[in-house]
């Protein structure tokens, strides 16, 4: 039962990480956009919460759950599937700090990036999301 809770938090957490790391970038394209001070300051705010009250958290839940589920059944370490889940995941932590350095970035007003390098920037999490539904559902190697 134990077992359950923990995959059930696991999936919870990993909804509301890419829900974040989808939104927040997404924010980065209205902020790069904005062209008066009340809309920027906004944005600014929206960022820091979502970055610091949902996205943080949701990382650190997803990686605690998974690692304790990996802890439950160490035989999934025999798969290499899950060798390369674990790589995509520390590319969207990379992605997650690079997201927290580029809202820093705006916060000092010393963004130096159009609303379509954003735009574009949104879409990583997208492919490795792909990627790793793939890898848990068929287990391939």
């Amino acid at each position: 039962m134990a077992y359950l809770w923990l995959k059930t938090f696991h999936i919870i957490f990993v909804i509301t990480w890419f829900a974040a790391l989808f939104y927040l970038p997404r924010l980065f394209v209205y902020h790069a956009s904005s062209e008066d001070q009340i809309s920027r300051d906004r944005f600014k705010i929206m960022e820091r919460k979502l970055y610091r009250g949902i996205m943080t958290p949701s990382m650190i839940a997803v990686i605690t759950f998974g690692t304790l589920l990996t802890w439950i059944n160490p035989a999934w370490l025999k798969g290499g599937w899950l060798h390369v889940k674990i790589m995509l995941v520390v590319l969207l932590v990379i992605y997650h700090f690079w997201c927290g350095r580029i809202l820093v970035q705006f916060r000092e007003d010393q963004n130096l990036r159009s609303h379509v390098w954003f735009r574009w920037f949104n879409e990583a999490p997208t492919i490795v999301l792909f990627a790793i539904v793939a890898l848990v559902v068929f287990k391939p190697f």
